[in-house]
């Protein structure tokens, strides 16, 4: 990946002083720590209890609680989360929904991400209201960082590594290195600044398989964090604070969500024909129908359904997929 050293500050981050240059080389969301690895300095969280992964879940709490508040210290703006990564206070409306839906004007907590503060006093009474937390949100979107987070998985068959490098590749913008936190699927999320405006929307998918991108109102598993399938940590050797979103990844990250029946956009450039081709021909085993399916998604968008559908339909095949499958994938590509 092409590197840059321009940052914004990390949760765990003193703002003492310039924003550290970042350790050299990066984390891969797949790169297992050296047995003497740690955290950088500036980046890593207080040390939960030694025992606090299988003990009593009060410490678990008190760990959550001590992780989001240095968050907040920095500015990032968090929720207590429960075992399953959700929102740990149960709406106080549940029974009689608010119309429009109330977003914490009444007042009382339970109204998830729009919960969110930097307050520790709020911070602490969020927390003492859901004893069973043992993990924390951060809300994406919010001043001062206007936290970008992309979750990389491996799942469906799709790979949101490779995904991303691909775009990058494709598109000519470098993948700055930044704060990156494992997820206990072996998955990880990407953490970018970004601007007031445009607000990135939330979506699954619809950058590439396997990326899910988490904006404004949504929010971020915060380092730390324990869930039910593992604990959220810092990758060894990655930035000490999240980078800039490049600005051509920041395009992508804001376009309008395609129609279901489009003309291409007069001026626009569309995906390249030939890198949507490579992307489907260089398919490793487990990613071929989701690749597939991606890159013709992105060729119906493009206006290139039909044109590209023979070579498309060649490219699976080369990587073992059946004509059959090939173009049932396509079929279903161009319905949605």
């Amino acid at each position: 990946m092409a590197m840059h050293r321009r940052h914004a500050e990390p949760p765990a981050a003193r703002r003492s002083g310039p924003p550290a240059a970042a350790p050299e080389p990066p984390a891969t969301c797949r790169t297992d720590p050296p047995a003497d690895a740690a955290e950088p300095p500036a980046a890593r969280p207080p040390e939960p209890p030694a025992h606090a992964h299988g003990t009593p879940h009060a410490d678990a709490h008190a760990a959550a609680l001590a992780h989001a508040l240095r968050a907040a210290e920095h500015g990032y703006p968090v929720i207590p989360l429960t075992r399953g990564k959700l929102p740990a206070i149960r709406s106080p409306h549940r029974g009689h929904p608010e119309v429009p839906p109330c977003r914490g004007g009444c007042g009382r907590p339970g109204h998830g991400v729009h919960d969110a503060s930097t307050d520790p006093l709020t911070v602490r009474r969020l927390f003492a209201t859901a004893p069973w937390a043992t993990g924390y949100g951060i809300a994406c979107g919010r001043p001062p960082h206007h936290l970008i987070g992309l979750d990389l998985d491996t799942k469906n068959g799709a790979d949101g590594l490779i995904a991303l490098r691909f775009l990058a590749e494709d598109h000519g913008f470098p993948i700055p290195p930044t704060v990156i936190v494992r997820t206990p699927s072996g998955g990880c999320h990407l953490w970018f600044t970004g601007p007031p405006d445009p607000p990135v929307p939330n979506s699954a998918g619809r950058l590439a398989p396997g990326i899910d991108v988490r904006g404004a109102g949504g929010y971020l598993v915060g380092p730390g964090s324990l869930t039910t399938h593992g604990r959220y940590v810092l990758a060894p050797g990655c930035a000490s604070h999240p980078a800039p979103v490049p600005a051509d990844l920041l395009t992508l990250l804001t376009a309008p969500p395609p129609s279901a029946h489009r003309d291409p956009v007069p001026g626009a450039p569309p995906q390249p024909a030939a890198a949507l081709v490579r992307f489907v021909r260089t398919s490793p085993d487990g990613q071929r129908n989701a690749r597939l399916f991606w890159a013709a998604c992105r060729a119906y968008e493009s206006g290139l359904g039909r044109e590209l559908t023979e070579r498309l339909t060649e490219a699976a095949c080369h990587t073992g997929l059946s004509e059959q499958e090939a173009r049932a994938t396509i079929a279903s590509a161009a319905h949605r």
